[in-house]
């Protein structure tokens, strides 16, 4: 039997290939750490619930993408029914920081009019040596693009994991509360649940840039 739910939200990871998307939905999800660093075949999918404030339990719906083959093999449904992103970058890799605004805007152009909200996630924070990317420049690179936050975890050492989807979730819910985020019949990003229905869904149209 499946658990209740008060909100379904849409999430999708991005970001250069070989970044760790994979490696951090598994981590996520599973709890372990996946050394195959294989890539999904297009697209891999998982369902999580996290327990919010009192009674609130929300469904996330988890995309994990195939970088390297950008958004020419995705299906558009995938894209545009999702509330929130996870964008990432590999903090020994500078040419993956060097392309996280082009991903931005690239996923803001494939999804309107719909809304999307970004965290901007260093991976690999855990090196010792090698690293490319300063923690400084994450967090100023995500508030120049607007992002909810920029956080740097490590898979391996389980570093910070579960805060970055905590916070993407945290923030979209946060947001739709306030009556920044619309909900339509035709887009499944954000899905108020049956539990819900009681109370007439939040419609206000936000004035935030993404």
């Amino acid at each position: 039997m499946q658990e209740p739910w008060n909100f379904r939200f849409g999430i999708v990871i991005l970001g250069d290939s070989a970044v760790g998307k994979s490696s951090l939905l598994h981590r996520f999800t599973e709890g372990t750490f996946d050394e195959s660093h294989q890539s999904p075949l297009g697209i891999d999918f998982k369902v999580h619930n996290m327990n919010f404030d009192p009674d609130v339990v929300i469904k996330l719906l988890l995309w994990d993408t195939a970088g390297q083959e950008r958004f020419r093999s995705i299906c558009k449904s995938y894209m545009r029914n999702s509330v929130g992103c996870i964008l990432m970058l590999d903090v020994s890799q500078r040419q993956t920081f060097d392309r996280v605004a082009s991903w931005h805007q690239e996923v803001l152009d494939y999804v309107k009019p719909n809304p999307m909200f970004f965290v901007l996630v260093g991976h690999k924070c855990d090196l010792a040596v090698g690293r490319q990317v300063r923690k400084s420049e994450g967090e100023a690179l995500a508030k120049k693009l607007n992002m909810l936050a920029y956080l740097e975890v490590s898979t391996k050492e389980n570093i910070n994991v579960s805060e970055a989807f905590e916070t993407l979730t945290r923030g979209i819910y946060t947001l739709f509360q306030q009556g920044k985020i619309p909900t339509r019949d035709d887009w499944h990003g954000l899905t108020v649940g049956a539990t819900n229905k009681k109370e007439p869904p939040v419609t206000k149209k936000s004035a935030c840039c993404n």
